[in-house]
């Protein structure tokens, strides 16, 4: 009897060289040995498999923002903190981007609003040789990582526009190994790095944008406290509402003469959330500070059940 649906895809090679072919094992080993393999390790401890077919952007920047260790501020499952593709959200809904996939700018909004930086380069923005510079630059460090925003085409693969990490580099070569999330279709392999930026060198259908890449990197501790106030919180909603729309209306209503009037009016009918979002700001800025504070209910959860 016939079995439904498909079980992954022969890589087309070339152009890509399997990672974990002989070819692609020896790559690996000199481009080792060249020190541009740095940014592999932490990547590859934390590869992810994208959850949903169009979840390729929210996998790739999950696992970016694990490598670069930065804390989501709320839990996944039980009491662990760690980035998942379902939780990146905070730029465009899940079921639109679960339909219909994600542009490269919403990529590089959930990026900021997850406390990273981030620096983005369209194709029509940056030669190639610019391109290599940064790959070169992230590839011997620790620092940063890419994730490049290109159409499979090119590769001779099955799909269309498409984003994954690069998690390597081939000086001698001139090869790029990606880290595809869609490993379901594909595994980790190598590509020429003028190829790459051929097929990041395409105009996006739905956006009429060039493809390109993104850095992250992690924001000093001085800027994080700005970008993790956002809609990390799951009331920043409602206490940005009351913020930007409420408390203008009520300061009008009001004769209010000097700050603490103000605060006052501000504080006399706030939304439930308020007071649960001021205690979330004042543990991250803890965090920030080097302390690691733990709520009651992560300390009761974490000496009842250990993994």
């Amino acid at each position: 009897m016939a079995v439904a649906g498909f079980y992954r895809r022969a890589l087309p090679s070339p152009p890509a060289i399997e990672f974990a072919s002989p070819q692609g094992k020896q790559l690996f080993i000199e481009a080792l040995e060249g020190g541009t393999m740095d940014s592999f390790f932490k990547l590859i401890s934390c590869y992810q498999t994208q959850s949903e077919p169009a979840y390729c952007g929210l996998a790739s920047l999950a696992m970016v923002l694990n490598a670069l260790a930065i804390d989501p501020g709320r839990t996944w499952k039980g009491p662990w903190r760690w980035f998942d593709d379902s939780m990146l959200d905070c730029c465009e809904p899940l079921v639109k981007i679960k339909e219909k996939g994600i542009t490269f700018g919403k990529v590089a909004c959930l990026a900021h609003c997850n406390a990273a930086k981030v620096e983005t380069f369209r194709t029509n923005e940056i030669t190639v040789d610019g391109f290599r510079r940064f790959v070169v630059s992230c590839n011997s460090s620790e620092d940063c990582y890419i994730i490049s925003s290109y159409h499979r085409g090119t590769f001779k693969q099955t799909g269309s526009g498409h984003f994954s990490p690069i998690g390597g580099y081939h000086a001698g070569k001139d090869m790029v190994l990606i880290l595809d999330v869609a490993r379901f279709i594909y595994p980790p392999h190598w590509v020429p790095l003028e190829l790459l930026w051929e097929a990041m060198n395409t105009i996006d259908e739905a956006t009429r944008h060039h493809g390109g890449f993104m850095i992250l990197s992690k924001l000093d501790k001085a800027s994080s406290i700005l970008y993790t106030l956002t809609c990390r919180h799951e009331g920043w909603s409602s206490v940005a509402n009351y913020l930007s729309a409420d408390v203008p209306h009520l300061l009008k209503s009001e004769d209010v003469k000097d700050v603490e009037e103000v605060l006052s009016v501000v504080f006399k009918s706030p939304p439930a959330d308020l007071r649960e979002f001021i205690e979330w700001v004042a543990e991250v800025r803890r965090q920030d500070d080097g302390g690691i504070v733990l709520s009651e209910e992560e300390k009761g959860r974490l000496s009842i059940k250990r993994c």
